[in-house]
């Protein structure tokens, strides 16, 4: 619930889909996420399919995912994770 009021459901998504990939777990990291439905990506993060549709799509113009058949996530994605609070990632912030 801490979650959902202070992380934007862009931060949220982008943190699930990075510890399924398991990233920063020791060892080296698997960029390949199980198929798993946006639906189920939305109940567990707390929004709707049509939000995570979005952002997925985002995520993929941005080169933070890959999908071919399967789902790659990129180390890029943690850009999303440690962007400040109150905005969110777009191809034309800077950091």
């Amino acid at each position: 619930m801490v979650d959902q009021l202070f992380n934007s459901t862009e931060k949220r998504l982008a943190r699930v889909l990075l510890m399924m990939a398991n990233f920063g777990k020791e060892g080296r990291p698997e960029p390949v996420v199980a198929k798993i439905s946006q639906e189920t990506l939305a109940e567990m993060i707390g929004t709707t399919r049509s939000r995570v549709s979005h952002f997925m799509n985002k995520f993929r113009q941005l080169g933070f995912i890959s999908y071919n058949g399967h789902l790659e996530v990129h180390s890029s994605l943690l850009s999303v994770v440690l962007a400040e609070q109150d905005r969110s990632v777009s191809p034309h912030a800077t950091n």
